[in-house]
């Protein structure tokens, strides 16, 4: 997620109807708290691309450390097709974390996350790999799409 301002585009001749490119600019700062213990992130200056959510509060971007933020190259190919292509789709729906089972739905716009039973968190399976979206019913499930198994989960079945 990123806060631009479009300062330019481009008609890309590739494909039968190409594709827009539009050139922004990029807001110039993001703000944490100073320290990991009230929940800042720390971020490595001029090494890696990042990935890095968080919200508004008076015209300031800020993230931490219950924001979603990764190295964009340790983003599996599925979040990277989620970011670009699905999880939009899941505006309608509502991701409710299971710490403990039984987990139920108790509305048609809820996904249950079943990854903090393992404790992985953002980083776990689900998360890896799914995308929470509404379906034409108008109930939320989650979504595959085509990417290829995890081959070191053995005996797993789809959440």
């Amino acid at each position: 997620v990123i806060r631009a301002k479009v300062v330019g585009k481009k008609l890309m001749k590739d494909g039968p109807f190409g594709t827009m490119r539009y050139t922004v600019k990029q807001m110039k700062y993001i703000y944490t708290e100073a320290s990991e213990s009230l929940c800042g992130v720390k971020l490595e200056v001029n090494k890696y691309q990042y990935l890095i959510t968080g919200r508004v509060y008076e015209g300031k971007v800020y993230t931490g450390l219950c924001n979603w933020y990764e190295k964009w190259d340790r983003l599996t190919l599925s979040q990277r097709k989620g970011l670009n292509h699905r999880y939009h789709l899941g505006c309608g729906c509502k991701i409710r974390p299971c710490y403990y089972l039984p987990c139920f739905a108790t509305s048609k716009n809820e996904c249950i996350w079943t990854d903090m039973l393992s404790n992985f968190g953002h980083s776990g399976y689900q998360a890896k790999h799914y995308a929470c979206i509404q379906r034409v019913e108008g109930y939320c499930s989650w979504y595959r799409g085509w990417a290829p198994p995890d081959k070191t989960i053995i005996n797993a079945t789809d959440p």
